[in-house]
C-alpha cells in the first residue's frame, strides 16, 4: 500500500519524556528515557514505533488500524492495542504508558495519532482486486479463533451444503426470488457474500447479471469454482474471491448484494454482521440487498410434554447409590443446565398461546454494532387458560424485488426448513388466565463464539375486575445458550416439504391457523404434572 498519508510524509517524530510497556516485566521496569515515538508506514500498514533514543533494539510496534490511545492525565496517556502471537491462534491486548515532556507536546501527539489512524483506515479501500488485506480484519478481533477454525471447516465440506440445498423451501425461494425479479439482476454487478457452494451466484448469472463476484472464506471456494466451472455458459460472468468479506476488495461497487445470512433465530452465527460489514463496504449507495429485511417472530406457548420431557432428564442426578455415590449434590445444577438449552424442533402451531409479534432488522439500515445486543420488549394476551412453558421463536426475511416481493419463512406450520423453529423453555412455567397480559423481554447478547446468550424474562400481569390497579403475579427467568440447542429431532416431525410458490405473507399464513388450544388430552398427565412440581420444590 503506497498510502496518500506516505507520500505526504514519510513518517514523523516525536520525543518523549518516557515510555514503558504494560504489564511491567522485569526488563521495563523502569521507564525508558528519553524515547522516540515515530509514526511511519512498514509493508503498507501505517504503524506508530516507540523505541528507546539510544538502545533502538528496545522497541514497541503499534498497528494504527487496532489502536486506541486514552489521555489519563495532562502529560500521560497509554496506548492500547491487539496482538497475537505467531505460532497461536489466540490473540491478546497489549498497553504501553507514554509520558511526554510537556502538556503541548501531548496534544499534538494525540491529533497526529488520529490523523495518522484515520487516513490509514481510509487507505484500506485501495487494494487490488481480490487483495485480502494483510490487517486484522473485524470480523477476527470479535471472533474466538477456534470457533472461527470449526465454523469454516464445517461450511467446507460439501455434505452440509448439500443439507441446505436438499432445503426445498429455501433454495426454492431464493431461485423464485432471483428469477421473478431479472429487472434487478439483468446487466447489473452482483456481489454473493458468503456463496458457499456458489448456487446463489449461479441464480444470479441466470438471471441475466454483468458479472458475479462470489465471496467464500471456507475451503467451500475450492468446490465454488468446479461446480462453476462446470457450467460454461454462465462461468464467464462469475468469479471466485477466497477470502472474508470484512478483508477482500473488488474492481468495482456492486449493484446488489445476495446472500443467505440467517441462522438458527435469524442471528446465531453472527453472519448478519458480515452481510452488514458487505453493504457498507462493497455496495453502491441505495443497492438492493437480497433479502433486505428480516423479522424475529415470538409467541409464549404450552407444552406439558416438553416441559416434562427436558425436566426429567435431570433425574439422573437424583440418584444416592450410583456404584456408591451420591449425586443427589448435583440435580439443581443440572435440572437448571437442561433448562439452558434452547428447543430446536417443529412444533404445532396451535401450542402457542398467544398471537405473536415481531422485531423488524432492517439489512439495508441497521448498523453492525445494533447487532452486537439485541433487546425485544414482549407484550402478549393470552386467548386460554393453560400454564406458560416459555417463547416460541421463528423468523422470514423479504426479497423486495422491483417486481415481486417474496417472503421466506420458517413459520410452524408452514413447509418446514433445516431452520425449524426454536423454543426457549423456562424451568418454572407460569399460570396465565383467557385475556391476561402477559409481558416480559428477550435479550440477546453477543458473544465472540459466533452466537448469543438468551436472557429471556416473562411475566403474568394481574387479571380482572381492578388489573390495572395491580401488578406482576409471577414472574420467571432464564438464561440460554443459543450456540448450545437441544436438536429434538427424534421426535415426531413435519418432513421438509417441496417449495410451493405461495405469494401470501406468512403473518397471514398464522393467522389463518386455529388458536385455541384445547386442554391436554394426555392420560396421567395430572400425575406427570404433580411429580414434576414436588421435583421443583425439591431444587429450590
Amino acid at each position: 500500500m503506497e498510502s496518500s498519508l506516505g507520500q505526504k510524509n514519510k513518517h514523523r517524530e516525536f520525543t518523549l519524556a518516557s515510555f514503558s510497556s504494560l504489564p511491567l516485566s522485569s526488563s521495563t521496569a523502569s521507564p525508558s528515557s528519553p524515547s522516540i515515538a515515530r509514526f511511519h508506514i512498514d509493508s503498507g500498514v501505517a504503524e506508530l514505533r516507540i523505541f528507546n533514543d539510544s538502545e533502538s533494539s528496545n522497541s514497541t510496534n503499534v498497528d494504527l488500524h487496532m489502536a486506541q490511545l486514552f489521555k489519563v492525565g495532562p502529560v500521560e496517556s497509554i496506548c492500547i492495542s491487539e496482538d497475537s502471537e505467531t505460532d497461536k491462534e489466540e490473540s491478546y491486548s497489549k498497553g504501553v504508558t507514554i509520558q511526554f515532556r510537556n502538556e503541548e507536546e501531548s496534544k499534538a501527539f494525540h491529533c497526529a495519532f488520529e490523523q495518522w489512524k484515520k487516513e490509514a483506515d481510509c487507505e484500506e479501500s485501495k487494494l487490488p482486486n481480490g487483495v485480502v488485506s494483510a490487517r486484522r480484519s473485524k470480523f477476527d478481533s470479535k471472533t474466538e479463533a477456534s470457533s472461527a477454525k470449526m465454523y469454516f471447516h464445517y461450511y467446507g465440506q460439501l455434505l452440509h451444503q448439500q443439507n441446505m440445498m436438499q432445503d426445498y423451501v429455501r433454495t426454492g425461494t431464493y431461485f423464485a426470488a432471483v428469477m421473478e425479479n431479472r429487472v434487478d439482476f439483468n446487466g447489473k454487478v452482483v456481489v454473493d457474500v458468503g456463496a458457499g457452494s456458489g448456487i446463489l451466484s449461479l441464480f444470479a448469472a441466470q438471471a441475466g447479471a454483468k458479472h458475479v463476484y462470489a465471496v467464500e472464506a471456507s475451503e467451500m471456494a475450492d468446490y465454488a469454482r468446479k461446480l462453476i466451472a462446470g457450467n460454461p455458459f454462465l462461468a464467464d460472468r462469475i468469479t471466485v474471491i477466497k477470502g472474508k468479506v470484512e478483508e477482500v476488495e473488488l474492481p468495482e461497487k456492486a449493484d446488489i448484494l445476495i446472500s443467505e445470512p440467517m441462522g438458527t433465530l435469524l442471528v446465531n452465527e453472527r453472519m448478519l454482521e458480515s452481510y452488514v460489514i458487505a453493504r457498507d463496504r462493497l455496495l453502491v449507495p441505495n443497492g438492493k440487498m437480497f433479502p433486505g429485511v428480516g423479522r424475529i417472530h415470538m409467541a409464549p406457548f404450552s407444552d406439558e410434554y416438553l416441559f416434562v420431557e427436558i425436566a426429567n432428564k435431570a433425574l439422573f442426578w437424583q440418584q444416592q447409590n450410583y456404584f456408591g455415590v451420591d449425586l443427589s449434590s448435583l440435580y439443581g445444577s443440572a435440572f437448571q443446565g437442561y433448562f439452558s438449552q434452547p428447543v430446536v424442533d417443529a412444533f404445532d402451531p396451535r401450542l402457542l398461546v398467544a398471537p405473536s409479534s415481531s422485531h423488524v432488522l432492517d439489512f439495508s439500515s441497521i448498523k453492525e454494532e445494533q447487532l452486537y445486543e439485541i433487546d425485544i420488549p414482549l407484550k402478549f394476551t393470552a386467548t386460554v387458560g393453560t400454564r406458560v412453558h416459555g417463547l416460541a421463536c421463528w423468523f422470514d426475511v423479504l426479497f423486495n424485488g422491483s417486481s415481486v416481493q417474496r417472503w421466506l419463512t420458517t413459520a410452524p406450520g408452514s413447509p418446514t426448513t433445516h431452520w425449524y423453529q426454536l423454543r426457549c423453555v423456562l424451568s418454572q412455567p407460569i399460570y396465565v388466565m383467557a385475556g391476561q397480559e402477559i409481558t416480559g423481554s428477550l435479550r440477546m447478547v453477543a458473544h465472540n463464539n459466533q452466537s448469543y446468550t438468551l436472557y429471556l424474562t416473562l411475566s403474568a400481569k394481574m387479571w380482572g375486575v381492578g388489573a390495572e390497579q395491580g401488578g406482576i403475579l409471577q414472574t420467571s427467568s432464564g438464561k440460554m445458550e443459543l450456540k448450545e440447542p437441544y436438536y429434538r429431532m427424534s421426535q415426531p416431525q413435519i418432513q421438509p416439504q417441496a417449495y410451493a410458490g405461495q405469494d401470501q405473507q406468512p403473518q397471514q399464513l398464522m393467522q389463518q391457523q386455529d388458536m385455541n388450544i384445547q386442554s391436554l388430552d394426555i392420560e396421567g398427565a395430572e400425575l406427570l404434572q404433580q411429580e414434576l412440581e414436588n421435583a421443583v420444590v425439591q431444587i429450590q
